[in-house]
């Protein structure tokens, strides 16, 4: 019995030894990154098969510094390789492109009237951008045969265009896609061109008829403000009241708050009810910019948001910083 007691004991001794030499010599495991750790979260984060991702950036200007900067480094790619780990998992990726396309874009680094070489597209691309606003106050800084090369190498690169400004013949209009099982509907619209409003809620409520939801993008407000204007709360509400879902606004350069909406358009204080209210982004600020002259113009949030045919279902919002010109990163 003795002997018995003594071998046991001696096998529970070697056990926990081994045990505990084994906890404090695994290999040293590193902590990932932020932004890997976004992104590999962003996988996890799909419960439903149906269920679709949706991001929504700023203004991405990637003419003047930004395209030269590039050139000196990675090429086109350059501006996003520090987000696009987060940026490339959703399904669904919709920026303002301020910037028209065209085969022989000069050089400048201070010129108000923007454009980039096609080579930039690869960075769109790489960030999984797919669809893009190009209803804005720079969309005609070549005149249309600028935006005409725009559209044609958007169109060679696999990237949807949308956007109507006051020459509603120039740009598309609604553009519909249909992914797991959920028809999204894309519009763009520039108030800075003295644009009509009741086309605009008539296009809205005419589209809002053929999908599941609707995404509205919107270049409107005062630059350099952190907060809407008076116009653009109006203007929202009507937007929500014609069918409007989710409103992604762009042009101030500054990020700005955020509104909740009932379907009737009244603004709803307090917690939003994602399911049955709207979400209306005032601005989204610089994603990809050269104007490095201020803090607020390095800033921009993007958006995330998984949606299924009851709406949003969830919500998450991302801060990003322009460190490098032109190219942002996610801070905390």
């Amino acid at each position: 019995m003795k002997q018995f007691a003594l071998t046991v004991g001696l096998f529970l001794l070697l056990f926990f030894s081994f045990t505990t030499l084994v906890r404090y010599n695994l290999p040293h495991m590193n902590t990932p990154d932020p932004i890997k750790s976004v992104a590999d979260d962003s996988k996890i984060a799909e419960t439903e098969k149906n269920d679709l991702t949706l991001l929504l950036g700023g203004d991405v200007m990637l003419g003047r510094m930004v395209a030269q900067t590039s050139e000196k480094n990675s090429g086109g790619v350059y501006p996003f390789v520090k987000i696009s780990d987060l940026t490339k998992s959703a399904d669904i990726f919709f920026v303002n492109l301020e910037t028209p396309i065209i085969n022989n874009c000069p050089k400048t680094s201070s010129s108000m009237v923007f454009c980039a070489p096609p080579m930039m597209l690869d960075g769109l691309k790489s960030a999984g951008i797919n669809i893009v606003n190009l209803a804005n106050n720079h969309s005609l800084n070549y005149g249309e045969d600028g935006l005409s090369q725009t559209i044609t190498h958007l169109k060679e690169a696999g990237i949807s265009y949308v956007g109507i400004n006051n020459r509603t013949d120039l740009i598309s209009p609604v553009v519909i896609k249909k992914i797991n099982d959920l028809t999204l509907g894309f519009l763009g619209f520039d108030f800075t061109s003295n644009i009509l409003t009741e086309n605009v809620y008539q296009l809205i409520r005419e589209s809002a008829s053929q999908v599941d939801l609707l995404v509205v993008g919107v270049h409107w407000g005062d630059e350099y403000k952190a907060k809407a204007n008076v116009n653009q709360r109006q203007w929202a509400s009507e937007m929500v009241k014609a069918g409007a879902d989710i409103i992604a606004g762009h042009h101030p350069h500054w990020v700005q708050n955020v509104s909740c909406f009932d379907m009737s358009g009244n603004l709803v204080e307090g917690n939003c009810d994602l399911k049955n209210n709207k979400l209306v982004y005032y601005s989204l600020g610089n994603l990809v910019f050269d104007q490095m002259w201020s803090e607020d113009t390095k800033k921009g949030m993007l958006v995330r948001l998984t949606l299924n045919k009851n709406g949003v279902v969830k919500e998450e919002r991302f801060n990003t910083y322009i460190r490098n010109i032109g190219q942002p990163e996610i801070v905390r």
